[in-house]
């Protein structure tokens, strides 16, 4: 039984924090690189090429690559054989109330959607846990703005409208976005479960890497040719115009009930914030 401690995780927690919304990691960086060179519209090269830049400075500086620097998500997969010595909600609760503080993020939490008073340190953090096998705790940190989760959608089409309706419903939300969360973007998509499980499954598959497949072949497939109708949209780099709306489009499917076809889109901006550490 491998035993971890709540400083060690609050520790890791506090950095992930600081790095996700400083350091974009590669594959959005390669995404956002291979966009520049193929995007057709002039204003369009330009706006990445500025994102770009951006990128490099929020690096260089270790300052915040968008000022709105989310609420933090996190799933949390627990090895079967590790023992955690304390609370793990509240070492990673910790961790996120450091990570804020020395990292001098925004804290966007509030206590409660209706009074609208800040909690003053971007806790409480949503925190999703998987059991799985092993002796390793893995945490992954997805710092999600308000722009882009704001713009996301749930429907639960009927099993007659099909893979056509599905496309419908993510492109039809995408259009709905336009400019909103910022593109190009990436996109999640969940489909299956029930009314609270695709959403989630959505959420889930913005934190594989851009340029990722989902392993199933005929899923896969699925992807690609969501994101070129995504693309054939037109929106572009910031609602501008371009061949470049979303940098990849990501699936989740899960099993359902046959009376049911739940769909959600979870829709996420260029600076696709995402890490992760293995204890």
């Amino acid at each position: 039984m491998k035993e971890i401690g709540e400083s060690e995780i609050s520790e890791a927690v506090r950095n992930l924090c600081i790095e996700a919304n400083c350091v974009l990691s590669e594959d959005v960086i390669s995404a956002l690189q291979n966009a520049k060179n193929i995007e057709e519209s002039p204003i369009g090269k330009d706006i990445i090429g500025l994102l770009l830049e951006n990128v490099r400075v929020a690096k260089d500086e270790m300052l915040p690559i968008c000022q709105d620097t989310g609420v933090a998500v996190f799933f949390v997969e627990i090895g079967a054989g590790v023992k955690v010595n304390g609370n793990l909600r509240t070492a990673i609760n910790e961790g996120v109330k450091r990570g804020y503080a020395d990292g001098y993020l925004r804290k966007s939490m509030l206590k409660s959607p209706l009074d609208r008073v800040n909690t003053g340190d971007n806790t409480p953090a949503i925190i999703h846990f998987d059991l799985v096998p092993g002796d390793r705790l893995k945490i992954t940190m997805l710092p999600k703005g308000g722009g882009s989760e704001n713009m996301s959608r749930l429907k639960m089409l009927t099993p007659s409208e099909g893979w056509e309706g599905v496309k419908r419903m993510v492109v039809g939300t995408v259009l709905d976005a336009g400019s909103n969360p910022c593109p190009p973007i990436v996109v999640g998509v969940g489909i299956g479960g029930n009314f609270e499980l695709a959403p989630l499954l959505a959420k889930k598959a913005l934190i594989r890497d851009v340029g990722k497949h989902n392993p199933d072949p005929k899923i896969a497939a699925l992807e690609d040719e969501l994101l070129k109708e995504v693309n054939k949209t037109g929106i572009g780099p910031q609602g501008l115009g371009g061949r470049v709306t979303a940098l990849a489009l990501n699936i989740e499917v899960y099993p359902c009930h046959i009376t049911a076809l739940p769909v959600a889109v979870n829709i996420e901006c260029h600076a696709h914030r995402h890490k992760e550490v293995v204890l």
